[in-house]
């Protein structure tokens, strides 16, 4: 007798992964869609290791989570400290299953001609080599236990990016990198998937779009839907959901779904339209005046 067929989601997102007692470290993890994470992980039946550059705060959600979670403070930019964290969380659970680089940050307004080279440096390290820094170290532990990685990218990947253009540029990148490790990691039995965020309610976002006049500019070129916003905790969950069974893919909010799809197509109009928008050229020249 032939076993029966998948479901039609199995065969597109592949089958249900009970994270139940699975060992799961949360890049990222004081605060923001990485705090709102660790909680619902554990929620949900997780082993925590909760990394964050600010210590105090690592150990403040571990916690507020009890016994089965611990914190520890790393900076992903440290490669050296990054491999010994996934010595240290293998050392304490003896295993690890599942792993999210979710630390970032963004840059200070500016555009390519103007910006400080350090400051690119610094959103690329942290954004980029942070996540490599993070998986890296981990993924022999991910192949033993056929586990998963989530690696957080952004709308911003494909989005225009002109005056900020490090975090786009650094988030495109992170595409590659999950997209690769899908692949390279499927005859193992382990998985990896891209989270994608449009607006997020953290901090990060209203520091650079709510609190400062250009940012709300750039934020009022947004048309519906894309100009909606999500929770910190929404965007946890879209990600906990996704590692729950092994997606390739997460994207929130929905209205992002078709720019996605069809970014080949919309991309090249938006950045023949932006490029001659007189609107545009005025908030690049504002830019361009801080520095």
């Amino acid at each position: 007798m032939k076993p029966p067929l998948p479901a039609p989601l199995d065969r597109l997102t592949g089958p249900v992964f009970d994270i139940r007692d699975k060992v799961v470290l949360v890049t990222g993890a004081g605060q923001g869609i990485g705090r709102e994470l660790v909680g619902i992980l554990h929620r949900r039946g997780a082993v925590i290791a909760a990394v964050d550059i600010d210590a105090a705060a690592a150990r403040r959600a571990a916690d507020e989570l009890g016994s089965r979670a611990c914190g520890i403070g790393a900076d992903v930019t440290d490669r050296d400290r990054m491999e010994q964290v996934i010595g240290e969380v293998t050392d304490r659970f003896g295993r690890l299953d599942i792993v999210v680089a979710n630390a970032g940050v963004t840059p200070v307004p500016a555009t390519l001609r103007t910006m400080e080279p350090g400051d690119f440096d610094r959103v690329l390290n942290i954004n980029l080599t942070g996540v490599f820094n993070t998986v890296h170290p981990a993924l022999d532990e991910i192949v033993r236990s056929g586990g998963h990685v989530v690696v957080v990218s952004s709308c911003a990947a494909f989005a225009p990016g002109m005056g900020g253009s490090p975090y786009m540029i650094s988030k495109a990148a992170v595409e590659q990198l999950g997209r690769a490790l899908r692949v390279e990691l499927a005859a193992s039995g382990a998985t990896a998937g891209i989270a994608y965020f449009g607006l997020v309610e953290t901090p990060m976002t209203h520091a650079v779009l709510d609190a400062d006049d250009l940012g709300r500019r750039i934020n009022d070129l947004l048309p519906w839907p894309l100009s909606v916003r999500i929770t910190a905790a929404q965007a946890a969950r879209t990600i906990a959901d996704g590692i729950s069974r092994r997606a390739p893919r997460t994207i929130a909010p929905s209205g992002w779904q078709p720019y996605a799809l069809l970014r080949g197509v919309i991309n090249t109009v938006l950045d023949g339209r932006l490029a001659a928008d007189s609107s545009v050229h005025d908030i690049v020249r504002a830019i361009e005046k801080r520095r």
